[in-house]
């Protein structure tokens, strides 16, 4: 009896709510019985809420780990779709189980491997992901006519200040004013405004008369009174529409230093204000009140002593090696002149609810880590052997290390004992001990496992052609340095 995982996914609260994923599960159990798989009852892996527009998922993480790990034979699931809403995952999926030799089954799904089966899977893949870009499609449309009409159940949720009420067959839905929090947003506009504090200053207050914030167990933080200040509602314009999704551009330390390339692929930026949807709502301040809070956080984003417009040699480099934080730079005004700091992020107690999470205290005055920076930055240039000594042991490394090299050494002899399948199926053929419809049956699956080997090997090829450009800065770099001491010593 073949051992087997059991995959069902839901990506709704609706849906969990009709019990669906219990009807796949179900299903799946008994198709597992009529099939003869044992399925381990840890080995039923439900993913509750998630998207099939991801791959990262637990109970999936798990069936590709089991799969890796060679404990299973089998994975099932109800249909391609609930492996994933995009094509080109359910192939990457189906093929990466296929190379750890386990076999994926779906209830609602042809049973076969003929090419005339694996082309309805695929057709399959393709509806669904057309499906799910029309829904999306649709629910932004419906979104923004729901808006333009002036319907609040388009955001979110509510702010701070309000509660959100359901839409009945009597009333659409509404924010109603919660009178408590709502004297507390009125109450930070005024020391804002009127009584001239800062953000950190209100913050500290607000935290220490006990005041709730919306979550109850969290405390208030400047992030949030600053939020609190510009959010338009509370003049009684709530906004819909002021972001937008596009490719993330920004990096996060921590994650550079673990080797992460970045955290998500996308991430949201403002749209320009034109765009933004006003929908009425009560409000809570006054125009004037709202209109003089903005224009202070203006002039104070310009004339903060923590905006760093000079910038420093090292500035956004420097990371702390106990926690990864990075070193922001700080300064203080002694009677001759001003002194800037770098200090860790982490020691900061004021920037998490549990305190500091990091024991360095240490302040690194900015001109004297500048000066050491830079003097090995020169030493660098005056001596490229060393740079080019560095680059090489990098390369060499990246070449004995690489994860791609042994996948490609196993795709090659895969390909090759591909290769000698179909030789053998045609040798056989002519000499008469297979028949033309045994040919025609079994040729397409090697034929097409062949295709898709080679796909995969033109991918890698291809990654190999991008980390070429580790040689090429080696020869950029000759030419550079030249050109920059040259300059360095005519500046001198």
């Amino acid at each position: 009896m073949r051992m087997a995982a059991i995959y069902a996914r839901v990506s709704s609260e609706q849906q969990r709510e009709e019990n669906t994923i219990a009807s796949q599960t179900a299903s799946l159990i008994e198709f597992a019985k009529s099939h003869d798989l044992e399925v381990p009852r840890e080995w039923v892996f439900e993913d509750e809420g998630y998207s099939g527009a991801t791959l990262d998922r637990p109970g999936l993480e798990r069936v590709r780990d089991l799969a890796a790990e060679g404990q299973i034979q089998v994975v099932l699931a109800y249909a391609p779709d609930r492996l994933s809403r995009k094509y080109a995952y359910q192939i990457l999926l189906l093929e990466e189980f296929a190379r750890h030799g386990v076999e994926t089954l779906f209830v609602k799904s042809p049973q076969g491997d003929s090419a005339e089966d694996q082309l309805l899977v695929q057709f399959q893949g393709m509806i669904a992901e057309y499906e799910r870009a029309q829904i999306l499609e649709r629910s932004r449309r419906g979104k923004r006519h729901r808006a333009h009409l002036g319907e609040v159940s388009v955001m979110s949720g509510s702010p701070y200040g309000y509660r959100y009420v359901r839409k009945t067959d009597e009333a659409p839905a509404a924010y109603m004013v919660d009178e408590a929090e709502a004297r507390v947003v009125q109450r930070v506009y005024d020391m804002y405004t009127v009584d001239g504090l800062s953000i950190g200053e209100i913050t500290r207050r607000l935290n220490a008369e006990g005041i709730p914030t919306r979550k109850r167990s969290a405390r208030w933080e400047r992030s949030t009174v600053w939020g609190v200040l510009r959010n338009s509602a509370y003049r009684g314009v709530a906004c819909f529409g002021k972001t937008r999704i596009s490719a993330r551009t920004r990096v996060m330390r921590p994650q550079r230093r673990r080797g992460v390339t970045t955290p998500s692929t996308t991430a949201g930026h403002e749209r320009p204000r034109e765009e933004w949807i006003e929908i009425p709502v009560p409000a809570l301040v006054t125009e004037e009140s709202f209109a003089r809070a903005q224009e202070l956080l203006q002039e104070n984003k310009i004339r903060s002593r923590r905006r760093t417009i000079a910038p420093s040699v090292v500035q956004g480099l420097v990371s702390c090696a106990k926690c990864g934080y990075a070193f922001s730079r700080t300064s203080t005004q002694t009677s001759a002149r001003k002194i800037h700091y770098y200090k860790c992020i982490g020691s900061d107690s004021w920037r998490k609810l549990g305190g500091p999470v990091c024991d360095n205290g240490r302040f690194v005055r900015q001109e004297l880590l500048d000066q050491i920076v830079w003097a090995e930055v020169i030493r660098l240039l005056e001596e490229p052997a060393l740079i080019q000594q560095e680059l090489d042991r990098r390369l060499a490394a990246a070449r004995s290390s690489d994860p791609t090299r042994k996948h490609e050494q196993s795709l090659q002899r895969e390909l090759t004992h591909v290769g000698k399948g179909i030789e053998r199926l045609l040798n056989a053929y002519q000499e008469g001990l297979l028949s033309i419809e045994q040919l025609r049956e079994r040729m397409p699956v090697l034929r097409q496992r062949q295709h898709t080997l080679r796909a995969e090997l033109q991918a890698i090829a291809d990654q190999t052609k991008d980390r070429a450009a580790f040689l090429r800065l080696a020869e950029t770099l000759t030419a550079f340095l030249p050109c920059s001491l040259a300059q360095r010593c005519g500046n001198a």
